[in-house]
Order: C-alpha cells, then sequence, then structure tokens
C-alpha cells in the first residue's frame, strides 16, 4: 500500500471532503423526505443521510431512502415538478431547496483540506475531485480551490457519460484516466461510506477515510468499507509527509 506523497494522483470527494456542503446537503434532503406522507419518523440527519443518501446522485439517494421506509413511490419522469408525488418529485424538491441554501448561505471549504490541496500542489501531485452533484464545479469555484485541481467529474459528465453512481468506482476511475495516472498509482479520499467502498472496489492504490462525523462506530464503519486510513482532518496527513 503507498502512502499518500508516494502517489502520482489523489481524487477527492467534494461533497465533506473539500467543501463543507454535506450539511447542507442533509438538511435539503430532511426537508424534502419529511414532507412526504408516511414518513414518520422524521428523516435522521446523521444515520439515515449517511446510509442512504450520502455520496449519492439525488434520484438514488432518494429512491433508496425512501425503499429502506418502504414507501412505494412511483419512479415519476425526470420532467417531474419539485413534490411528494414521485421520486423525481422528491429529488427535484431536494435539488430547489439546496440551491436555495446554496443561494443564501454560500459555501465554505475545509482548511486542512485547502493545506493539503497546497502542499500536493506544490509536490507536483496531480488531484482531481468528483462530485455526483452537477453544482460541484461551482462550489469548487466559490470555494477558490478549483485551480488547484487538474480535472473535475461531476454530475454533469455523470449524465453524459452513463456512469454509474457509487458504490460503483466508475467516477473515480474516470477521474485517474483524466488525470492520467493507473487506479494502483492513486489515492481516494472520501467521507461517504459508499464513496470509500467505491475507492476500494475501484483496486486505487490507497483509500483515505475522512471522518467528519465523530460518532463512535464512524471511523469503525469506513474501515469496514475498505479505508486503508481514517482521519478526521486532511491536515492530519501533512504531518505523515515524508
Amino acid at each position: 500500500m503507498p502512502e499518500l506523497w508516494g502517489c502520482q494522483g489523489v481524487v477527492f470527494d467534494t461533497d465533506g471532503v473539500i467543501t463543507d456542503s454535506a450539511r447542507a446537503h442533509a438538511a435539503a434532503w430532511k426537508e424534502a423526505f419529511d414532507a412526504v406522507p408516511g414518513v414518520d419518523p422524521p428523516f435522521d440527519l446523521v444515520d439515515e443521510y449517511r446510509r442512504h443518501v450520502d455520496g449519492k446522485s439525488r434520484l438514488d439517494g432518494a429512491a433508496a431512502f425512501l425503499a429502506a421506509r418502504g414507501l412505494d413511490l412511483p419512479m415519476g419522469d425526470p420532467d417531474d415538478p419539485p413534490g411528494t408525488g414521485t421520486v423525481h418529485a422528491v429529488a427535484a424538491r431536494k435539488e430547489e431547496l439546496f440551491r436555495r441554501v446554496l443561494n443564501e448561505e454560500g459555501v465554505d471549504v475545509y482548511p486542512g483540506t485547502v493545506r493539503l490541496l497546497l502542499a500536493l500542489h506544490g509536490a507536483n501531485v496531480r488531484c482531481a475531485a468528483i462530485s455526483s452533484s452537477r453544482h460541484a464545479r461551482d462550489l469548487l469555484s466559490r470555494a477558490g480551490v478549483r485551480s488547484l485541481l487538474q480535472t473535475v467529474v461531476d454530475g454533469n459528465d455523470v449524465a453524459r457519460l452513463g456512469l454509474p453512481g457509487k458504490p460503483d468506482p466508475a467516477l473515480f476511475v474516470e477521474a485517474a484516466r483524466r488525470l492520467v495516472v493507473p487506479v494502483e498509482s492513486a489515492a481516494v479520499v472520501e467521507d461517504a461510506l459508499a464513496g470509500v467502498e467505491a475507492g476500494r472496489r475501484g483496486g486505487f492504490g490507497l483509500v483515505v477515510g475522512v471522518d467528519r462525523m465523530d460518532t463512535p462506530t464512524s471511523a469503525h464503519d469506513l474501515r469496514e468499507r475498505g479505508a486503508d486510513l481514517v482521519v478526521g482532518d486532511l491536515g492530519e496527513l501533512l504531518g505523515a509527509r515524508r
């Protein structure tokens, strides 16, 4: 297993790893899900967010949560307006709510991640970001880190290329391809369980789990899904540089 500074490239997830936008996503999901008839008790911002929607596309996340609650909503159509009658409508409502939060509150970036990106940039390690969200490029630009990344694979690419979502490794593999780095010589950095699993399934040389939850089981869960090491903040990896 290579250590981070021996990797030729590093592929970062965006939400929850680079940008502190996971909380906004979770809040938008909660408002969208809690309005669906039959969702009782309300959507859990920690456990259910992590197990069912974190790291997944809007449609996959909506379908996974509703199925877990035993709610058999019709899939509907991609142009369904925001609402509660179909899976597409719930996903559209979440998108509407997230856009509102983004426009009203903006986005913060994790300082430890920025320090790591700057150090990797200085060491000529090629870096990419991936996200199932169509907002990723906008988020990264607003956060001021887009120039530190050689490429971004986002939800627009997912739709255009027909890439399956996490835990399938397709997004990470596409990012490594664009970096011109073999997966076995690249690292994946993820906070979502589905993303960590994707990195492991993709054959990446190193999978780093970022434990933003800091619960009694969260670090263990990341390791169980395939993380080689787990940190609470990516700034911790700067001390491991040799």
